[in-house]
């Protein structure tokens, strides 16, 4: 969140992807000698076929007669904006066995690689306009690999690229059969309204389908899902199947769950759809101050913006209002918290909102971690404050190189984080409020990258917020990601979504409720959040971030994330009709804009 105008963060995810790309490029590797019985997996690989066997996203490649290296044909694939002209086809492999990939190409910028490998994913690049140039590299599959996908793309910006003779050498694949039933199926979350459920996941397995009463209700890519849409206090049967290319299997054992009276999931009570907007209470910007007793009813959340540390390693938070010289119209302290006090009597939450742009928080040593829960409780109890929101930016969260699995973390500004919000969250018990707004950089560009990555030279924050979501889901009321002053983001269909329209919201909010794989590591799954657990995160005006969004496309997000209606090219993995709501920032710039953000949010709920 801003103090001032708007920055573009794009610039950190081509950082990431620049220094990945380079360290990648290091991988060329010598081919071992072929074994005998082993054979070109590649279907198509001289495109003499044209695309048969081959998948080019936003329609980018082609089949052409020159130039090419030999045959008739060869492939053109042209990058266009943030997309990057990848060519790819999946394959069926031989768990623990070696393969050799190679290809001849030419262009300014052209990558080979192979994904899904189940052990270290490979590729390398060359510069070679107007030359053919033979990559190759070499990898090994997994104990429990039985198919890769190799492909080859080019680099944004760049003019198109060639690509001729494409082949994979190693041992054929097993026919693929279909998986056996799941087991393991059990309830990890009820509300009112719907039923988390996860269980073992199924070797060969590429999808799952969830039935209610004998009918399919959800899918997923993981052994986890959210069924919603479900009735108060009422039992329903759940079955679980697990699906691949050669069909489905049978149906699990069935489990029972009954909702619960209440919404929510146990823990403090908000509206069934919630708005959630930051008020700039410690500073004034170009939108003006505005007084907590002037916040309309139509906000549900009000984070106070912000706590922020003495230094960015103390741990020790602090929080005053605005002064009179910054902010002429401020209230006193008694009146703040007799405003407070009547909010909260009108049902409304307010937190206090730790960290912002500005505020660098990084709790790594235990005694910043207890100062952190110490001055925490001190603002929470001044004020009667609900709960906590942690907006920690910038560089307040990064892992150290070798803490690879969000499930276990090992850097200490993530386990002492971790571990004073669950103090803080025993501290005051269930009614506790605890919401986080990261941006897309630490969350959904974990599909892709997570800390300094295999190799090194990545950026070590990329997806660093996922271990303390996990870690938290929960003690967490709401999630919402700022899908704003952000680069291009891939989402669950592997293509790349950019902000300010429906489709980045759709694509960005359905990976939080879905799940997904780890820098693409289909063995550590990050499961999916409950719906009401998930708001979506937006400007409440052009002045507010780069990546607003007007009312029309954010409705059309709505649609089809609630009713799974005009979702455009972007299908969901689910009807998540019970998406708690939306988030701005901020109060103060939706006042400055004639207060259409909420109106519009009232409007389309019927408040």
């Amino acid at each position: 969140m801003e103090r001032t105008g708007p920055t573009v963060r794009s610039s950190r995810l081509l950082a990431v992807c620049s220094a990945t790309l380079i360290a990648v490029g290091a991988l060329v590797v010598s081919a071992p000698a072929v074994g005998a019985a082993d054979a070109d997996l590649v279907r198509n690989g001289g495109f003499e076929a044209g695309l048969d066997g081959w998948r080019c996203a936003n329609s980018s490649g082609a089949a052409v007669t020159a130039p090419k290296r030999s045959g008739t044909s060869a492939l053109k694939a042209t990058p266009a904006g943030s997309d990057h002209a990848k060519c790819s086809q999946t394959i069926t492999v031989r768990p623990n066995s070696s393969y050799t990939l190679s290809a001849w190409v030419q262009g300014s910028y052209v990558y080979l690689g192979a994904s899904g490998t189940g052990t270290t994913d490979v590729s390398t690049w060359t510069q070679s306009p107007g030359t053919w140039k033979q990559l190759t590299t070499t990898f090994t599959t997994g104990p429990s690999t039985t198919s890769v996908s190799v492909h080859t793309h080019g680099w944004y910006g760049t003019p198109a690229y060639y690509a001729d003779d494409l082949t994979l050498v190693g041992p054929g694949g097993e026919p693929v059969v279909i998986p056996a039933a799941p087991a393991g199926l059990r309830t990890t979350a009820l509300t009112d309204s719907s039923v988390a459920l996860s269980w073992n996941a199924v070797s060969g397995a590429s999808g799952y389908h969830v039935y209610r009463g004998g009918t399919k209700v959800a899918t997923a890519t993981g052994p986890s899902a959210t069924v919603t849409g479900l009735t108060p206090s009422t039992a329903y049967s759940f079955q679980v199947t697990a699906t691949n290319a050669a069909g489905e299997s049978a149906k699990s054992a069935a489990v029972t769950a009954t909702t619960t009276e209440g919404g929510g999931g146990g823990g403090p009570k908000l509206p069934a759809r919630a708005l959630v907007g930051y008020l700039h209470s410690s500073f004034a910007n170009g939108s003006g101050y505005t007084r907590m007793a002037d916040v309309p009813d139509s906000w549900d959340v009000i984070n106070l913006a912000f706590g922020e540390p003495t230094s960015v390693t103390s741990g020790d938070i602090r929080f005053a209002l605005c002064p009179v010289a910054e902010c002429p119209n401020v209230e006193s302290e008694a009146e703040f918290t007799a405003a407070i006090k009547a909010k909260q009597a009108a049902g409304k939450k307010v937190l206090i909102s730790i960290g912002g742009q500005n505020g660098q928080v990084q709790l790594g040593s235990t005694a910043a971690r207890d100062a952190f829960v110490t001055s925490v409780s001190k603002i929470i109890d001044t004020y009667g404050l609900d709960g906590l929101d942690i907006d920690f930016e910038g560089h307040s969260l990064s892992l150290n190189t070798g803490d690879t699995d969000f499930r276990s973390p090992t850097t200490p500004v993530i386990v002492n984080l971790i571990s004073a919000v669950k103090t803080l969250k025993a501290k005051y018990g269930p009614n506790f409020v605890l919401t986080m707004a990261p941006e897309t950089f630490f969350v959904q560009l974990g599909y892709q990258f997570y800390g300094s990555g295999p190799w090194g030279g990545q950026d070590p924050r990329a997806g660093s917020y996922l271990p303390v979501i996990h870690a938290l889901r929960d003690d967490l009321t709401l999630l919402h990601v700022q899908d704003y002053n952000s680069g291009p983001i891939m989402g669950l269909d592997n293509q790349y979504h950019s902000m300010g329209g429906a489709d980045f919201h759709i694509a960005m909010t359905d990976m939080l409720l879905a799940g997904f794989p780890v820098a693409g590591d289909t063995s550590k799954v990050f499961p999916g959040l409950r719906p009401d657990q998930v708001a979506i995160g937006l400007p409440a005006s052009t002045q507010a971030g780069n990546g607003h969004t007007s009312p029309a496309e954010v409705d059309k997000a709505l649609d089809c994330l609630i009713k799974k209606t005009g979702c455009g090219s972007y299908q969901t993995h689910g009807t998540w009709s019970d998406l708690r709501g939306l988030m701005t920032w901020s109060i103060n710039w939706d006042r400055f804009n004639n207060w259409e953000f909420s109106r519009n949010f009232d409007a389309y709920f019927g408040n």
